[in-house]
């Protein structure tokens, strides 16, 4: 069983049960794949039609109805509890075989195991969407028991919508349980309508403080609070008929501290100041309207798709667990659950089931805490050697050339021509790009790369070398898992140098790089002020001579 902190590479059904401890988790988030903006009808149609997979894209990897849904329902149904085994019967009868009931199996068996890795009063909170969200709280009331459902959360991400065809859909929804009592819940506040704020907070110190009368009585009669107060006014103020509501060396205290407020008629009563900037807020509720979606120029947008606001993680993590605690998210995408935890003092375990996002969490924990993988935390599943990095290759080409891209810290242009999650289309010879700038101009200059996995030749190296032109770009880089020929070597070198003005220093304009020479920490010869993925921002206390030139997410 690995410790944390650590990111694992694969699907998160085998390594929950190889590799997380049963009763070692505080606090689960999940937000699995599901994209509802797809035709809802869709998500039902039988497997034998089309127009699922045309429409259907992220969904389709990931929750299908294929021989690996139908063996998790079987092993569900023959091997797992009674009850969920009768509950996933009947779903399958009622729903049939279609995305829809594939994405409900899938999420049955992973619901089972985070139960099991759960501590006892740790917490867990699904992220889904109405589409989707009443058929997962059944399976949640199966698996957790109805009586440990806490709370449906609404969380609206959207001021509007425009459809034209019915209601704008603006929120999601967060379900909310726990194994057992929940044995860390702190109440989280938000800030009062400035409407309220007005009207309750009318009153203003000289320097502008805000605040409300409070009364003094006491609710009930006490006779050891019937006593005149004289205040440091002069003025003696005789006591409400049940008396004060604090004792005269807390009421001199109080006054000492500017915290009374002196009727101006006489025969009015003392008041408490209660200043509007000493409130927590007012409690969180249920429907959360307070945290928008991440727009388009926000500083924390990073560019991945499915990017949720840290404010909403770190709601969650702050009201469900507390410093020192284990949080798991086993389905973490860009990584905005496992930064809102290490931000707020918590250990963390993160999985996904690809490269792409394993290394732009890489590159969001470097850049914003510093944090070196191997050193600050463990990743799992990653080739560690030539071996391994040619069976990643022969297992999946798109996830070595995501993995080999990593290395050196390339964003990939898009998802590789060809592959499910990209267009189809002929390959414009780019699988990634480096962006830096080094001159007065500001502007970005493009070294592209091309990733591969087979059999190289000089050829490859011309077809490089024509497509730096074609684009304009600086430099090009050649990165091979098979180590480069003579002649490529040479093809290479005859491209010439690239001149960087800002730095005066000359940069090979075509530069091979094999995988076991980046494994061995050989680097490329780039301007080092090269970014590529967005930068997410830096945490508090971090700056940029602790960091450095670093490449970006």
């Amino acid at each position: 069983m690995t410790q944390p902190n650590t990111l694992f590479y694969g699907d998160n059904l085998p390594v929950l049960r190889e590799h997380i401890a049963a009763a070692s988790v505080d606090l689960v988030y999940l937000d699995p794949p599901f994209n509802s903006s797809r035709s809802y009808n869709v998500l039902f149609k039988d497997e034998s039609g089309h127009e699922a997979d045309a429409q259907i894209t992220a969904f389709e990897d990931t929750w299908h109805w294929n021989h690996k849904a139908e063996e998790t329902y079987f092993q569900l149904i023959t091997q797992g509890d009674e009850t969920v085994a009768r509950m996933i019967e009947a779903m399958r009868h009622f729903i049939g075989a279609n995305q829809m009931m594939a994405y409900l199996v899938m999420m049955a068996a992973r619901l089972v195991e985070l139960h099991r890795v759960l501590k006892t009063g740790g917490s867990l909170y699904l992220h889904c969407d109405p589409t989707a969200s009443h058929y997962l709280k059944v399976v949640l009331d199966t698996v957790f028991g109805p009586q440990n459902f806490q709370s449906e959360i609404i969380w609206k991400r959207y001021g509007a919508h425009n459809d034209s065809k019915g209601y704008g859909a603006v929120h999601d929804v967060l379900l909310y349980y726990a194994k057992g009592r929940p044995s860390v819940f702190n109440k989280q506040h938000q800030d009062y309508e400035e409407e309220y704020v007005n009207q309750r907070f009318r009153f203003k110190d000289p320097d502008g403080r805000r605040w409300s009368e409070q009364n003094l009585s006491s609710p009930n009669p006490r006779p050891n609070l019937t006593y005149a107060y004289t205040a440091s006014n002069g003025i003696t103020y005789q006591p409400p008929p049940n008396g004060w509501k604090y004792t005269r060396e807390r009421m001199e205290q109080l006054d000492r501290e500017g915290r009374l407020h002196f009727p101006q008629r006489e025969g009015g009563r003392l008041r408490l100041k209660n200043y509007y900037d000493e409130l927590p807020g007012v409690p969180v509720q249920d429907v959360w309207t307070d945290i928008p979606l991440i727009g388009g120029t926000s500083a924390e947008r990073l560019g991945y798709p499915t990017q949720k606001p840290e404010a909403l993680l770190e709601r969650i993590i702050s009201a469900s667990s507390n410093p020192g605690d284990l949080v798991l998210d086993p389905f973490c995408g860009c990584g905005t659950a496992i930064a809102a935890a290490q931000k707020l003092g918590r250990r963390w375990l993160g999985i996904d089931v690809t490269h792409l996002s394993i290394a732009l969490q890489k590159y969001r924990l470097k850049d914003t805490f510093g944090l070196v993988a191997g050193k600050d935390y463990a990743i799992k599943g990653e080739p560690v050697d030539y071996q391994s990095a040619v069976q990643l290759a022969q297992d999946d080409r798109y996830q070595f050339q995501w993995w080999a891209l990593s290395l050196i810290q390339a964003r990939p242009v898009s998802a590789p021509a060809g592959s499910k999650q990209g267009k189809k289309g002929a390959d414009s010879g780019i699988d990634g790009v480096i962006t830096f700038v080094d001159d007065a101009t500001n502007k970005a200059k493009r070294a592209i790369i091309q990733v591969k996995s087979g059999k190289v030749k000089v050829g490859d190296v011309r077809d490089l070398v024509g497509t730096v032109e074609r684009e304009k770009a600086a430099l090009g880089i050649f990165l091979t898992l098979e180590e480069p020929t003579q002649p490529m070597q040479v093809e290479a070198v005859q491209a010439g140098y690239y001149h960087s003005p800002g730095w005066n220093q000359e940069y090979p304009r075509i530069q091979i790089a094999t995988v076991q020479q980046l494994l061995d920490g050989a680097t490329l010869k780039l301007p080092p002020s090269a970014v590529t993925f967005k930068q997410a921002e830096k945490a508090d206390g971090q700056d940029d001579s602790q960091l450095g030139f670093r490449f970006g997410r």
